[in-house]
């Protein structure tokens, strides 16, 4: 879908953002018990994920504006083709919507976030393999 070394295929896979081959997430966004969590390190390169205490507090900002898209496009999409819809249904639907997209939107803020501060090093697998020899 997205070429491995663009941003976008790091987010849209949940791999590491400086090698694009370890997993960013723990789990799945709808394990609920392990919802959001990260690895300490990727697997494949070392990076340290967290490049310091709060780090991920930033993502806050990226799930409320995903969030806030998320209503405008359904708020958006009723008022276009469904004229007739009542006021209580966009709600009702906006709301169940919200709900059930919470844990993904939560997990992408995520890895959003990281990909923001951590660049794509198509090195970073060998630079790991050459510090592990030495």
């Amino acid at each position: 879908m997205f070429k491995k070394g663009s941003k976008l295929f790091s987010i849209f896979n949940n791999k590491c953002p400086q090698c694009q081959e370890g997993d960013f997430l723990v789990s799945r966004p709808y394990n609920l018990v392990k919802a959001g969590e990260i690895h300490e390190r990727c697997p494949v390169c070392n990076l340290r994920y967290a490049k310091e205490p709060g780090f991920y507090y930033g993502a806050m900002y990226v799930a409320y504006a995903l969030a806030v898209a998320l209503f405008v496009t359904l708020w958006t999409s009723f008022n276009l083709f469904f004229k007739g819809t009542s006021i209580g249904w966009q709600i009702g639907t906006i709301l169940v919507a919200t709900l059930v997209l919470t844990p993904y939107i939560y997990a992408l803020s995520k890895i959003i976030w990281a990909n923001m501060f951590i660049t794509y090093d198509k090195d970073a697998r060998d630079q790991k393999q050459k510090s592990n020899h030495l």
